[in-house]
């Protein structure tokens, strides 16, 4: 599948999101008409662009940086793109149901999901903007949540920022309360929690994001939320329903 963006083809790819400024001339290609995918449009209107940033620029960061270089296409990689299609989920789930504080909770994940893709977009422009200022423990956050499906152990982390792994554990739990390993099986545990929703495989989700084996992955998701993945993804109807 390809867009047409004010005359420009562009190719898609699985977890590319577009910013088409309003009056952008627009449309999608259809290459091959048997594969199935799956869009999610969201349309956000000049009144409310403006609401948003008299909260604060970091909002329309990446509104302002499309009408500038008129680079309309955003890519990401499996980790980004599950990250936000679980945020549209949860805002989806939210704005059917008719809990209590509805509104009020729609217009906070909806606030969350535009900063979250705001930062995408400002931190891969600024990707080279030097971390050593930065507490180490806050580097060390910063990059576990970066690479929640690769090795993340101390011996690991010792090589990343070539300082040793008894002194990261040390500084590491003094400022944030808890060792890395709880830490990082926390951060685990959240991102799978959030895709169980979507229409992945369980099985697909626990290696994804880094434990070995899905007797790990039952215990540790079990002991954090008190019940199985499993019963956990059937306690909500399909988002598709």
């Amino acid at each position: 599948m390809e867009i047409n963006i004010a005359g420009h083809r562009y190719p898609i790819k699985p977890g590319d999101f577009f910013l088409i400024p309003p009056g952008t001339n627009h449309y999608p290609s259809f290459l091959n008409h048997e594969l199935p995918y799956r869009r999610f449009v969201l349309w956000i209107s000049q009144d409310y662009c403006n609401q948003l940033l008299k909260i604060s620029p970091s909002y329309v960061y990446m509104m302002q940086y499309v009408s500038t270089t008129k680079n309309y296409i955003f890519h990401n990689d499996v980790i980004s793109f599950n990250s936000i299609q679980s945020m549209i989920f949860r805002l989806i789930e939210e704005i059917k149901n008719e809990r209590f504080g509805k509104e009020a909770e729609v217009s906070l994940q909806l606030n969350s999901l535009l900063l979250h893709l705001n930062r995408l977009v400002y931190e891969k422009n600024h990707n080279k903007v030097k971390t050593t200022n930065k507490p180490l423990y806050l580097n060390i956050c910063n990059y576990i949540a970066d690479n929640l499906s690769g090795d993340l152990s101390l011996d690991c982390l010792e090589k990343e920022f070539y300082v040793n792994k008894f002194y990261i554990a040390h500084e590491f739990k003094n400022n944030i309360g808890i060792s890395i390993h709880q830490y990082v099986t926390k951060k685990r545990l959240h991102a799978c929690k959030d895709v169980i929703l979507s229409n992945q495989s369980i099985t697909k989700v626990f290696r994804l994001y880094g434990f070995n084996d899905y007797s790990t992955f039952y215990r540790a998701f079990k002991k954090e939320y008190g019940i199985s993945p499993r019963e956990y993804k059937e306690m909500y109807p399909s988002i598709d329903s």
